[in-house]
């Protein structure tokens, strides 16, 4: 999914997405980044984004597939856990929150 289609989404139902936050400033993944910037992952690149992303219909999907790709994704986004989260919170900035 490209970000321009967000509206599109039926807002009615949870979407789940990976994402990831800077460890580190000018983190190797994303040089000139400061520490705790907030990302996407996009599933082609398997590296941080904030235009392109999978979306699944469960978190559980959303976890299989990080599992299904932890290699890949611990190699291009090293020190970094991969989450998944809601897409509407992560767009509030709220996907570190509790619960």
């Amino acid at each position: 999914m490209h970000r321009s289609e967000i509206e599109g989404l039926d807002s009615a139902h949870l979407h789940w997405v990976p994402c990831v936050r800077a460890p580190c400033r000018d983190w190797s993944a994303v040089p000139g980044c400061r520490k705790e910037a907030r990302y996407l992952v996009d599933r082609r690149t398997m590296r941080p984004s904030r235009e392109r992303f999978p979306t699944f219909d469960s978190r559980g999907d959303c976890l299989q597939w990080i599992m299904r790709h932890r290699s890949e994704l611990a190699e291009a986004m090293p020190d970094a856990p991969i989450r998944a989260v809601r897409l509407d919170m992560w767009l509030l900035g709220l996907d570190q929150l509790p619960g």
